[in-house]
């Protein structure tokens, strides 16, 4: 039976099983980063706002690699639009509390940047668990660079929902639909997101151009010139998910096999545990003073740079691996989004609904596992589509065979439409096949895509890509500002929790016993 033909059938079959709102109500969260900047476009230095709480402890408003780069976390929430008025609500509180004018940065590469010293790591405070989090990040910056680290994403967290298990058992008359084979479905849509992943950076990749301080003087080829003031790659998608980005040479000897949870776990359990001689050489503890947690090829499991991730909410002091070990995986984390110019919060509802549309096709699809010339063949297509996947005619392969780009999306798309469908059972708007028709359009046209609406709004009004970001920053912060009725309670929730971070840091830091020494050893022998 061929790929198409085994999808196909599973469709098939849960659509006759005939479970009302089958797929229907799965949980949507988002992780958004952006940098603080001044009005003038720099990195801030400020700490991170006492007002939007302890970066620590507060759930909601954190920061990631520095201290000038928030993040926003949603909670899940069932239904899209819920999600991006919660995140919308984030937004306005930040922007109440941050100092001296200074904006949220609207796209995923950074602002105008004077080197590594230029861009502070964030600081967690004086206990065990938040001088871990900084000393992880010393690691990080002396690893790959801080300029890399200041790159900003936005992370799509979906999980199914428990209805559409036993369904999905059924059609693949399993004898089982317990936790070993939500974990298993998993890691079916795992590989297949790892085949398929690529059209998430072309329709949705908004990072062709950079200032050329990102590269503090290193020639890169295929770059050129923008004018005025930006380099380019004329065809890319995302330069963030790129060689340039998180797709370095850096870890390019990392192999993480995603063929099952156990092979997943060994792989990272191995990566954190073996010691990597260039990382020897940075040194540990060095004059009395950590410059990362230790020397092994990753730090911890988080260092490990994927389009997609399995996870599971850890409990206090416990290893991701671990978690997934213990319960299995209960969501996962597509982390190949750019921060979306064009979207005051980054993202917008279209780019969600398709998101959780793919999940479901890529766990449908037929997923035998993936061996290293298949991998291998999709890191190709990946890189190529980051860097030239606005190319006309770009051929990408699959198994073993040239396809065109635009031929292979369309499959994709035409595959989608029975499991928007489905999400759309009993909504007249049909917001999925909307969602899908959408994206449709930039497969006809390029024009539309995000990256070539960016280079064309640089090109007409003559700006730099510095310029153009400046611009939109502030077209956000105005929505943000400006908005006539914002949600007063969720307001004061939030300012509630912030407060109560505050507290809860103070009382971790008083409560610690051990030293820090002792700390990282026992968290690495747990």
């Amino acid at each position: 039976m061929s790929l198409d033909r085994a999808f196909e059938k599973r469709l098939a079959g849960i659509i006759n099983a005939r479970a009302k709102g089958v797929l229907q109500g799965g949980l949507k969260g988002v992780e958004r980063e952006s940098l603080r900047v001044t009005p003038g476009g720099q990195i801030s230095r400020a700490p991170h706002p006492r007002t939007l709480g302890s970066a620590l402890t507060n759930e909601h408003v954190t920061t990631d690699y520095s201290e000038a780069l928030i993040e926003l976390v949603t909670p899940p929430f069932a239904h899209t639009w819920q999600l991006v008025q919660y995140l919308a609500d984030l937004h306005r509180f930040v922007y109440t509390n941050l100092p001296d004018d200074e904006l949220l940065w609207a796209t995923s590469m950074p602002c105008a940047i004077k080197g590594d010293a230029s861009i502070p790591i964030a600081r967690f405070g004086s206990s065990n668990v938040g001088r871990m989090k900084t000393v992880y990040r010393e690691g990080l910056g002396h690893r790959y660079g801080r300029v890399m680290q200041a790159i900003a994403g936005v992370h799509f967290n979906y999980s199914f929902p428990d209805h559409f298990w036993p369904v999905l058992a059924e059609v693949l008359q399993s004898r089982e639909s317990g936790q070993a084979f939500r974990s298993e479905s998993y890691f079916s849509l795992l590989r297949n997101y790892r085949r398929h992943g690529w059209i998430v950076l072309y329709l949705f990749g908004n990072s062709p151009a950079i200032c050329p301080s990102f590269l503090q003087g290193r020639k890169v080829d295929g770059l050129e010139p923008l004018e005025p003031g930006s380099l380019y790659a004329p065809y890319a998608t995302s330069l963030r998910m790129s060689d340039l980005g998180y797709r370095n040479k850096s870890q390019a000897g990392l192999s993480v096999s995603v063929n099952s949870l156990d092979h997943y776990v060994r792989d990272l359990t191995a990566a954190i545990s073996t010691p990597n001689p260039d990382y020897e050489k940075i040194g540990v503890k060095v004059d009395g003073q950590y410059r990362q947690l230790n020397a092994n090829i990753l730090q911890i499991e988080n260092e490990y740079y994927s389009f997609i991730r399995p996870k599971r909410v850890t409990r206090s002091g416990e290893r991701p691996t671990k978690a997934l070990r213990r319960a299995g995986v209960q969501y996962v984390e597509m982390r190949s989004l750019d921060v979306s110019a064009f979207d005051p919060v980054g993202v917008n509802q279209n780019k969600l609904r398709f998101l959780e549309a793919f999940a479901a096709f890529c766990a449908l699809r037929d997923s035998r596992p993936i061996e290293n010339p298949e991998q291998d063949e999709l890191d190709g297509n990946h890189a190529i589509v980051a860097r030239e996947g606005r190319r006309p005619g770009l051929l990408l392969l699959r198994e073993g065979r040239d396809i065109k780009l635009r031929d292979w999306a369309t499959e994709i798309i035409d595959s989608m439409r029975g499991l928007c469908e489905l999400l759309d059972e009993g909504d007249a708007q049909r917001p999925y096949l909307n969602a899908l028709e959408l994206q449709e359009e930039k497969i006809r046209d390029v024009a539309l895509t995000p990256a070539a609406r960016s280079l064309h709004e640089m090109r007409t009004n003559g700006e730099s890509f510095f310029n153009f970001a400046l611009r939109m920053s502030k077209v956000h912060q105005s929505y943000f500002k400006d908005l006539l009725s914002p949600n007063s309670s969720r307001q004061e929730e939030f300012a509630a929790e912030a407060a109560e971070s505050i507290e809860q840091q103070a009382r971790i830091e008083a409560s610690d016993t051990l030293s820090f020494d002792e700390y990282l050893a026992r968290y690495f022998a747990a």
